[in-house]
């Protein structure tokens, strides 16, 4: 019996420092960015933005790892990290989030549903 096995993309795209770009970058691989980007990604993969990154658009992965700037929404499926030299101006939405001393975050935050959530709504409902 045939069995689907799922390849991940091992590509890594990098945006060095200063070199700037301006459009919507969409992968199924990682991207690191030490330049500067104005637009959007979206991909399946990790973004990390290094300490030379910016970015000025919204991010949509699997996680996230910010040295950075960033002016825009945040959305990350798993982990959320925040260093210390982070700045982030805009609203973030995870699975999970680490914030390491010195990081600044100015926006909302909502943590994704672990199940926690619509189990406790469940057991609501049966009482009533």
């Amino acid at each position: 019996m045939a069995k689907n096995i799922e390849v991940e993309n091992k590509s890594i795209n990098l945006i060095g420092a200063g070199t700037t770009i301006t459009g919507d970058i969409q992968s199924d691989g990682d991207i690191r960015i030490d330049g500067s980007l104005n637009g959007n990604i979206i991909t399946k993969g990790k973004v990390v933005v290094g300490t030379t990154g910016k970015i000025n658009g919204e991010i949509t992965c699997k996680n996230f790892d910010l040295s950075g700037k960033i002016e825009g929404k945040v959305n990350a499926d798993m982990l959320l990290s925040l260093k210390p030299s982070a700045n982030i101006l805009g609203d973030i939405s995870a699975g999970k989030l680490a914030v390491e001393p010195g990081a600044v975050f100015t926006g909302s935050c909502k943590m994704k549903d672990n199940g926690f959530n619509s189990s406790v709504k469940i057991n609501a409902e049966k009482t009533k």
